[in-house]
């Protein structure tokens, strides 16, 4: 026999096959890693895209009702400090790509003296002298323009009970036998043509204010129930944004309502389908334009 008979015989050296990994075993790294991913992607479109909001409050009535839920996008005023979801920033001055609101906007807006998220529509700009008086609106020493229209009537429920100490004498028995809070309108409509629809109950503190004039990069902001409204013109004391606002302070712009709901579901989930409130959802919450006043 040949040392080359003996070669071809010997059998080649071969890597021993790799054990496939255990049924039920869990890479409990990858999983972990994975997560994570995936929730800072998550706090990234929450914080430089589009958030959820929750309606807490009657300051934005007729718009909005407590109990809606709404779209905010992130991204048309630019970014700044309280952009990041939660606002762990402390002030910062500055936004990066930033653009002034528009009259009539709605936005939300975080209080440098609290953690938490306003919304209140913008009524002033930088430069303009802002007064009010007897619940008109001045800018320039021009009034806004108003007008009284039908009255609002909206259900009650549990989310809108119509509180007399808000709207006293406006609850009223509807005509199909449930209750409606039927509130005093009037229309405004901003030099820039951008209009829609306040509620005025008469004589209040907060319909007397200024004349004040709206320092560089600040904004004017005012709730559209006009008389239930801890905004620019409330005293941060009183729980308001203590006058013109930062345009750091703004967080982003309301776009439309997802779903609204009426308050009334308990804890039984066949509830939770019956406390949608119908024709809310979709509703844009952009200003319709008209032609301004002259």
């Amino acid at each position: 026999m040949t040392a080359a008979d003996m070669t071809d015989k010997d059998p080649s050296p071969t890597e021993e096959p790799t054990a496939p990994p255990e049924k039920g075993t869990i890479n409990w790294w990858h999983e972990v890693k994975s997560i994570a991913l995936l929730i800072l992607a998550v706090l990234a479109f929450h914080s430089f895209v589009a958030k959820p909001f929750y309606i807490p409050s009657e300051s934005m009535m007729p718009v909005l009702l407590k109990g809606d839920r709404l779209v905010v996008s992130k991204f048309p005023y630019g970014w700044s400090y309280v952009s990041p979801s939660f606002h762990p920033l402390p002030f910062l001055k500055g936004r990066l790509f930033g653009r002034l609101p528009e009259r009539g906007d709605i936005v939300i807006v975080s209080p440098h003296n609290r953690r938490e998220d306003y919304i209140k529509r913008v009524i002033g700009l930088p430069g303009d002298i802002l007064e009010v008086r007897g619940g008109q609106v001045i800018l320039n020493g021009v009034p806004v323009a108003q007008k009284v229209v039908k009255p609002i009537r909206i259900p009650v429920d549990g989310n809108a009970p119509c509180p007399a100490s808000q709207f006293p004498g406006a609850r009223l028995p509807g005509r199909d036998g449930k209750d409606v809070c039927e509130l005093p309108a009037r229309q405004e409509v901003l030099p820039n043509g951008k209009t829609y629809v306040t509620i005025d109950m008469g004589p209040s503190t907060l319909d007397w204010y200024g004349p004040v004039r709206i320092p560089a990069h600040h904004v004017f902001l005012m709730g559209d129930n006009r008389d239930n409204s801890a905004d620019s013109r409330a005293s941060l004391e009183e729980n308001g944004l203590g006058g013109p606002v930062p345009w750091e302070a703004i967080g982003g712009r309301a776009e439309f309502i997802t779903f609204s709901l009426d308050g009334n579901s308990s804890w039984n989930p066949l509830s939770w389908f019956r406390s949608f409130r119908s024709g809310r959802a979709g509703n844009s919450l952009r200003p319709a334009s008209v032609t301004p006043p002259k």
